[in-house]
């Protein structure tokens, strides 16, 4: 894919524009890539890690971005909701293969507050809210009808799409992003790196070598 001619400040390609947040940086990139990307363009790899240190990584889907951060929804009892209780670090990565860029963000994570919670999961399909009641994540099951089964329980019990509670087990993080690096990929690995740190509460911006 041809990228944009020209150059920034940083000598790097326009595409990194001159953005003093890189939140605004990112809802650019962001934009490009809903118009390019095949399936999900807010697919990411989220990275969590337990209280002993072990890493772990899944893919899951952006929900919710302001200058507050970036939201993603989970069962707290699963893995994940496991790790971030005890350990509230997390490192998001995206990579939009049509455009060969990429985002890294690294932060702490806090609970999104119940009404922006509730608001999401009421746009939910109907489908979507009974498997999250219906769904103990990241538990062992037995066989799949177990699972089945406890669908049509939900549905039984929750026959009106609109009348779904929110599972108290189920809601949000938001990752508040102390780092952001985003990446283009160029011909003879010369890629472009550029990296925003928040310092003492303001956003200092350099260069990586690839």
């Amino acid at each position: 894919m041809n990228q944009k001619s020209g150059q920034n400040s940083l000598g790097l390609d326009n595409c990194f524009e001159d953005e003093a947040n890189p939140v605004d940086l990112f809802k650019k990139w962001f934009a490009v890539a809903e118009k390019s990307e095949i399936n999900d363009p807010n697919a990411l790899s989220v990275a969590t890690s337990s209280k002993e240190g072990i890493p772990s990584v899944r893919m899951v889907l952006l929900k919710g971005l302001s200058d507050k951060g970036f939201v993603f929804y989970t069962n707290f009892n699963s893995k994940k909701g496991s790790d971030l209780k005890s350990n509230p670090n997390a490192s998001m990565c995206f990579h939009w293969k049509s455009l060969r860029r990429q985002v890294r963000v690294t932060g702490k994570v806090s609970v999104v507050e119940n009404e922006e919670a509730d608001k999401y999961f009421s746009s939910r399909k109907y489908g979507s809210k009974i498997s999250a009641w219906a769904s103990s994540q990241s538990k062992q099951m037995k066989n799949r009808d177990e699972f089945l089964n406890k669908i049509k329980e939900y549905q039984k019990k929750f026959p009106k799409e609109k009348d779904v509670p929110r599972p108290p087990h189920w809601s949000g993080w938001r990752v508040l992003p102390n780092e952001i690096e985003f990446w283009l990929e160029l011909d003879n690995r010369s890629h472009q790196r550029l990296i925003y740190k928040k310092e003492n509460g303001k956003w200092i911006k350099e260069m990586l070598y690839p």
